[in-house]
């Protein structure tokens, strides 16, 4: 099973996407993890896209096609796995299929959890407020600058992926449970 979760920041993705690795036995490979376990290591990745993140920005296309294509010849990926935060414009999408083409793989799915825009704005700075660390990403100022960069970029994917028959939009308001049936339907409808 291969699979690939879109949406904004505080959409759930985290959260529904762990509970289907465990689901189909494959693992969560969340792109903000694998930097941010860069940046708090001082690896060269970490001190590359550490102000990146610090700034609430976006790193760049070919760098994060780099993260993916490195951590998916792991041999835990073996047997398919699940990307959260991955790709999130075009470019990431279309190298992200040439990777997959060479290696003779299919995609499952594209998940995408829609939350409306002050839902997500109020989620994140909700969970700034509980935060006993913040880090500068989670701050009010960068959550604004997080939400609309991400439309603006992400935005084609859904064209994208509606166009090859492999995007599933979930309605992300309710209950884990809620959201999670509500995944779980659309994945068997679609196999």
């Amino acid at each position: 099973m291969l699979l690939i979760f879109i949406g904004p920041p505080g959409a759930g993705k985290g959260t529904q996407s762990l509970r289907l690795c465990q689901r189909f036995s494959i693992p969560h490979l969340s792109t903000g993890d694998i930097l941010r376990k860069a940046k708090s290591d001082g690896t060269e990745l970490g001190k590359i896209v550490g102000p990146i993140m610090d700034s609430g920005g976006l790193v760049s296309d070919e760098l994060m096609v780099e993260v993916v294509r490195e951590r998916t010849t792991q041999t835990d990926c073996a047997e398919g796995y699940m990307l959260d935060g991955f790709p999130r414009s075009i470019p990431q999408a279309s190298e992200f299929d040439k990777l997959l083409e060479r290696r003779q793989q299919k995609l499952n799915a594209v998940i995408e959890l829609h939350v409306p825009y002050d839902e997500l704005r109020r989620r994140l700075i909700g969970r700034f407020h509980q935060l006993k660390d913040p880090r500068p990403e989670d701050q009010p100022e960068a959550i604004e600058k997080r939400l609309k960069l991400f439309e603006a970029i992400t935005q084609p994917l859904r064209k994208y992926y509606t166009e090859r028959n492999l995007l599933l939009t979930v309605d992300g308001i309710g209950t884990p449970d809620e959201v999670f049936e509500r995944i779980l339907q659309g994945l068997y409808r679609d196999t």
